[in-house]
């Protein structure tokens, strides 16, 4: 997978480092909190279980070549003994396409991984395990059927809270294999973003494509309203234009996709910076970002109850961003969106607050870190009034997660 993350931040300090940035404020209730994860970690994973606990997942490498996927849960302020959900020697271990859980109200998970599917270096197949209450760790389960040896990743799970999770990816099997730069993977279709529900047996049911042309490997992101899911997605033109686009699902069928705002970025790349999307009660918040005309920036905008659209977009940072944006709401006007910035050379984890009437909080630092791809992409989740952020640091050939809090 050749990725276009580098050249974009080059693109990026060339065009916006001699603007002048407002000094991000730091917060005494800005907190250093110990991790779970043990030597060699990597990839964490924030969510807000239907218990509303906080549960964290990563993956850790071994000596010996194996991989571990792991998780913790926050109880009572202490992180519980980290439990391997799944191991494997024939992972395909990507910085941007990181495995995820996901939990409901009645303590049902489930967690996913990507594995090789052949020896062809962009084969790989979606990999999900799940754990009724009371159970243990199931065998794995591919969601998509199609059996063709190209890429499937950068999932999105929800819990339905009737024992079913929703599961969307994107879906290569009209791709024909090959790299990212071929414009259609060597030669073949444009990739998709497909969707299944998975049950607690490992029952696959109401499988459906939401898009059939979409950006090649930029996240995609979901959230669970009153009234049914949404998926925010890049979206990929025949002219190039790689805008955020959404579907829902109403009554008993997906809709046409949306644009949720037309930035006009048009790039013959895949920029590898998905949307992310959170829900309060039936409001919704989407943050992403873009670098339209050549100016970096993180955007965020508002759906109401009504669903049909989303607002005009509230620039969140347009200085030197490079995007890794992730957002929760705290309230049904109010969010806090995270992102990755650069002040001179030095990249930062940065959030700040936004709400649907326009009006910004001052940004914060969460903490020094790296553009590189190994550190990944900065998690944030909110829980009885505490932001929770995790990250991977990359020190030479090691990596490690660190994890701080912010009472607001």
């Amino acid at each position: 997978m050749k990725l276009l993350s580098a050249l974009i931040i080059a693109s990026l300090l060339l065009s916006s480092c001699q603007k002048n940035q407002e000094k991000a404020t730091e917060n005494s209730a800005l907190q250093n909190v110990e991790s779970p994860a043990e030597n060699n970690a990597s990839l964490p994973y924030l969510i807000k279980g239907g218990d509303d606990l906080l549960y964290m997942s990563w993956v850790e490498k071994r000596d010996s070549g194996w991989i571990d996927l792991k998780y913790s849960v926050l109880k009572d302020d202490v992180w519980q003994e980290p439990e391997v959900i799944a191991s494997g020697n024939d992972w395909f271990v990507n910085w941007a396409d990181y495995p995820m859980m996901a939990v409901d109200k009645q303590g049902n998970m489930i967690a996913h991984f990507l594995a090789k599917s052949s020896s062809g270096t962009y084969s790989y197949d979606v990999n999900v395990v799940y754990k009724p209450v009371g159970g243990q760790w199931s065998e794995p389960v591919i969601p998509h059927k199609d059996g063709t040896p190209t890429e499937h990743g950068f999932v999105t799970m929800l819990p339905k809270n009737d024992g079913t999770f929703l599961l969307s990816w994107l879906d290569g099997r009209n791709t024909g294999g090959g790299d990212h730069d071929s414009g259609g993977h060597g030669g073949g279709g444009a990739m998709t973003i497909r969707t299944a529900t998975l049950d607690m047996m490992g029952n696959l049911t109401q499988e459906a494509e939401l898009d059939s042309r979409v950006c090649d490997c930029c996240q995609t992101g979901g959230a669970m309203t009153l009234n049914g899911p949404v998926i925010v997605y890049r979206d990929r033109s025949e002219e190039e234009m790689r805008d955020m686009s959404f579907v829902r699902f109403v009554g008993n069928d997906w809709t046409e996709s949306k644009a949720v705002n037309s930035d006009g970025w048009k790039i013959a790349g895949c920029p590898v910076n998905g949307p992310r999307i959170a829900a309060y009660e039936n409001t919704t918040a989407t943050a992403w970002f873009t670098a339209a005309e050549g100016i970096a920036k993180v955007k965020v905008a508002f759906m109401d109850d009504s669903g049909e659209s989303f607002q005009e977009p509230i620039i969140v940072d347009d200085f030197v961003s490079v995007g890794r944006v992730d957002i929760v709401m705290i309230d049904n006007q109010s969010a806090y969106v995270s992102w990755l910035d650069l002040e001179g050379e030095t990249p930062l984890i940065k959030f700040r607050k936004v709400s649907s009437d326009g009006s910004l909080g001052k940004p914060v630092v969460v903490s020094e870190t790296s553009a590189s791809r190994g550190s990944g992409f900065p998690q944030m989740e909110v829980i009885d009034g505490t932001l929770y952020f995790a990250w991977t640091n990359v020190e030479e050939d090691k990596t490690s997660v660190s994890l701080s809090q912010f009472k607001f």
